[in-house]
């Protein structure tokens, strides 16, 4: 038994020496391959020291030698760096366009469908049914001023009476001369019927009577001349004019301005002329009452195009039996044309105008879900078609489909396939008919 063993334990001695023995020839073999790579990595060198640039290098002197291999260093260098940044740059880009776009937060609005009243704006003034600066033709001395400011008269009344005591004296003269004239007249008439005088003493007779007459009419004119009276019904304006006062011919005493109906004048574009005619209602609202609204119709148009803004005049007619409206003001006005429709709208802030169109930024559906587990939404940009605003609302012809969930507010910051953040917490006006706020 022991033999057994002794050569059983020989035989596994002698195995581990044939194993060490491969280990070693192996590790021999590597050594041997390092040492030829290392022997083929020098193998340039030798090759450089062979060439022609080599010799004249050695054949340098040695600092020149030492600038040349400075330079040579140099460049290599520069070039590292060149390629290091431009790698650095690559990279940059390569792993930005991996990141994506960065997603942007934005208020939207499902588009929807709303009762339009088609109807043409403008703006206006407003001008009195009948409107004028009075003044007189002759001067003289305020001697009554029977009005008071802001009172209205009738047509006929007397507003100013200037001193016409001399003119009232000579126009009495003058009568009383027509008066002789005429009965002389008389006499030489019945002269001539009894052939007591001849024709052409009755004829100057005649003509004298018709003269003093006219001398008398004139002067009657004269007369009215001083007595400043309404030309229409209206209401006056300012009276600043009092007794004593010496006024000159031409000056502007006081306005007069008949202000039940009054009148509106505004423009539209020519584009327009057919939408309008006479007899149209229109509707007319100004700032200084803001809750009210008057109605009126177009009374003319004008024949003429404006050849400079290619713009018709209009004017138009509105009831005021309160005398609000008052000459000079400011006025929105309204034409309603057709019956009712429905257009799709959406907030003016909502459209991007462009020279080249148009358009808007829907929120589409990417399939995804985002780190909260919401479906993922992305910008797309679509072209899409204005018709006429209201408010702070503009009609939709063309471009989008109802339901559409549209980007009101930072649509600036958006291109297509830009991820979208929803936040409608603050949303814009969208109100047909705003109210200034205080």
């Amino acid at each position: 038994m022991k033999l057994l063993e002794t050569i059983k334990t020989k035989i596994a001695a002698k195995v581990a020496q044939w194993k060490l023995r491969d280990k070693g020839i192996n590790l021999w073999e590597k050594v041997k391959a390092i040492g030829a790579r290392i022997a083929q990595a020098l193998r340039p060198r030798e090759r450089f020291m062979k060439t022609k640039a080599y010799a004249k290098l050695q054949a340098m002197t040695p600092l020149r030698r030492r600038m040349v291999i400075m330079l040579c260093s140099v460049f290599l260098l520069l070039g590292l760096i060149f390629g290091f940044n431009q790698l650095k740059t690559f990279m940059i880009k390569y792993f930005i366009a991996g990141a994506g776009l960065p997603p942007a937060t934005v208020s939207t609005m499902v588009i929807t469908a709303e009762q339009w009243q088609p109807k043409l704006s403008s703006v206006g003034n407003v001008r009195a049914f009948r409107g004028v600066d009075l003044s007189t033709e002759i001067g003289g001395l305020v001697q009554l001023v029977p009005i008071k400011s802001g009172s209205d008269v009738k047509e006929g009344e007397l507003l100013i009476k200037l001193n016409d005591a001399s003119d009232v004296a000579q126009l009495n003269s003058l009568k009383a001369l027509a008066e002789l004239a005429k009965v002389l007249n008389e006499r030489d008439k019945q002269q001539l019927a009894i052939q007591a005088i001849s024709k052409n003493v009755f004829d100057t007779s005649k003509a004298d009577a018709k003269s003093k007459q006219a001398q008398v009419d004139q002067q009657i004119a004269l007369v009215a001349k001083k007595n400043l009276k309404a030309p229409f019904s209206g209401r006056v304006g300012i009276v600043a004019i009092n007794p004593g006062q010496y006024v000159n011919p031409g000056d502007k005493l006081l306005t007069l301005q008949t202000l039940d109906p009054i009148f509106v004048d505004f423009n539209l574009p020519q584009s327009n002329a057919e939408q309008v005619q006479v007899g149209q209602e229109v509707s007319v609202t100004t700032d200084a009452f803001k809750d009210a609204s008057f109605k009126g119709k177009i009374t003319a148009i004008s024949p003429k195009i404006d050849s400079n803004t290619r713009n018709i005049q209009i004017e138009a007619q509105i009831a005021n039996p309160d005398k609000k409206v008052l000459p000079g003001m400011f006025a929105n006005v309204n034409i309603n044309i057709g019956s009712e429709v429905k257009l799709l709208t959406l907030p003016q802030t909502a459209v991007t105008y462009n020279p080249y169109g148009s358009t808007v930024f829907i929120a589409k559906p990417t399939g995804k879900l985002d780190k909260q587990g919401k479906p993922g939404l992305e910008a797309q940009q679509v072209f899409i078609t204005t018709g006429q605003t209201r408010g702070d609302q503009v009609a939709i012809l063309k471009g989008v489909e109802e339901g559409a969930v549209v980007v009101t507010s930072g649509q600036l910051k958006l291109k297509n396939g830009t991820p979208l953040i929803i936040n409608n917490k603050v949303q814009p006006a969208n109100f047909p008919d705003p109210k200034p706020q205080e």
